[in-house]
């Protein structure tokens, strides 16, 4: 499982670290969006949708979304938050 976040924002990257210490399975990749040049039509385009907030999450290439529908989708899919 790869988990891709398109973020600045510290929270998810921090949960992402959580994940990584919990479950062998489990990466991710942190995405700058300043320091890569990713504008929000950029990433609005690769969302398919608007996009008001950061962090952006995806998982195996699919759209999470932000870091709150991140917890649920863990919380639901790895049985983690509870």
């Amino acid at each position: 499982m790869v988990v891709q976040a398109a973020l600045t924002a510290f929270r998810a990257k921090e949960l992402a670290e959580k994940l990584t210490n919990e479950r062998d399975d489990f990466n991710y990749r942190y995405v700058d969006i300043h320091a890569e040049g990713i504008s929000k039509a950029d990433l609005e385009k690769t969302v398919g949708k608007p996009v008001e907030t950061v962090p952006q999450i995806f998982v195996d290439q699919k759209h999470i979304g932000g870091c709150t529908d991140f917890e649920a989708w863990a919380k639901e899919n790895l049985g983690l938050f509870a």
